[in-house]
């Protein structure tokens, strides 16, 4: 348990706040799972991931999605090698273990789509070979949210992919006052980040998670709030996959070990659904209409259902 407080202690050197996403950067990485992050820029999405896999000692890539990025600028391709006469594989930045995909929704639908072998089956294919990925592998995604011009929407199919939506917000006045004090003094730089734990570490500690005890009960309530959103709910064009259970069961467990139980209660539960469903909910037009947001829902439900 220490080792997850020390891992936290590294990445606040260099990130102040935003206790959520370094949260949900473990929770995703303790569960294979994927991060899709949301905020406005200059509120240190880069820097947490970063600052995550120096701790870490993990390989970090950073793709930056534009509109005339091609699937073979992420998952690499075939090159001719003209002294040997032959094609040879050249590998794109997917190859590593935390990958940021930086404003996702900046390139079209087959580009996004690119990712969507990697993060499922965390293997590439490369011309007629398939080539399987280093582990741990983790893609944190991010969204700008200001503007919308040359931005595509993410696929349902893709969205579903991702463990957890984050939403980052501005820090709070004393936060940016430290930050500022920070640079001033010239105290922010990723030199005095320290790798406190190993790849092996990570292993361990994956399996300790797992060990983490979910009464039936406990399950029952996560399906209920989940069933909740699909039977003709008064807002919901759709509501949460099946996928959507496992990623609540899983983050859950994560949630409870980062916070130093052995066992998940219903406020684990409570504390992850809103990032764990959120981007899985697909609203009506009385929802748009009436300026619902899907974290009211959930809201609404999770007080509905009666926690055991």
């Amino acid at each position: 348990m220490d080792k997850i407080q020390q891992i936290k202690q590294e990445v606040k050197k260099i990130v102040v706040g935003h206790e959520n996403l370094i949260d949900g950067m473990l929770i995703a990485l303790l569960s294979d799972g994927h991060l899709l992050v949301e905020g406005v820029p200059g509120v240190a999405k880069t820097t947490a991931i970063n600052a995550l896999a120096k701790s870490l000692g993990l390989d970090f890539s950073r793709i930056q999605f534009t509109p005339d990025l091609l699937p073979s600028d992420i998952t690499g391709t075939m090159i001719y090698n003209q002294k040997e006469q032959k094609f040879e594989v050249k590998k794109g930045p997917v190859f590593t273990n935390l990958l940021l995909a930086d404003e996702i929704n900046r390139a079209p639908a087959k580009v996004q789509s690119a990712l969507l072998e990697v993060m499922q089956e965390k293997q590439v294919t490369i011309g007629d070979e398939s080539f399987k990925l280093d582990l741990p592998f983790l893609v944190m995604a991010t969204q700008n949210p200001v503007e919308q011009e040359g931005a595509y929407n993410l696929p349902e199919a893709q969205l579903d992919r991702f463990m957890m939506k984050i939403n980052v917000g501005y820090n709070s006045l004393e936060e940016e006052f430290m930050i500022v004090n920070r640079i001033a003094k010239d105290e922010v730089g990723f030199a005095s980040i320290e790798q406190v734990a190993s790849k092996d570490d990570l292993e361990m500690l994956k399996k300790e998670v797992k060990s983490v005890h979910i009464d039936d009960a406990i399950t029952r309530y996560m399906l209920e709030i989940i069933f909740k959103t699909r039977n003709s709910h008064e807002y919901l064009q759709y509501g949460a996959s099946p996928r959507g259970s496992i990623d609540l069961f899983k983050a859950s467990r994560a949630r409870a070990y980062i916070d130093g139980k052995d066992y998940v209660t219903p406020l684990d539960v409570a504390k992850v659904a809103p990032d764990v469903l959120k981007h899985r909910l697909i609203l009506n037009y009385k929802a748009i209409s009436e300026g619902i947001k899907p974290e009211d829902i959930i809201s609404k439900i999770i007080e509905s259902v009666k926690a055991p």
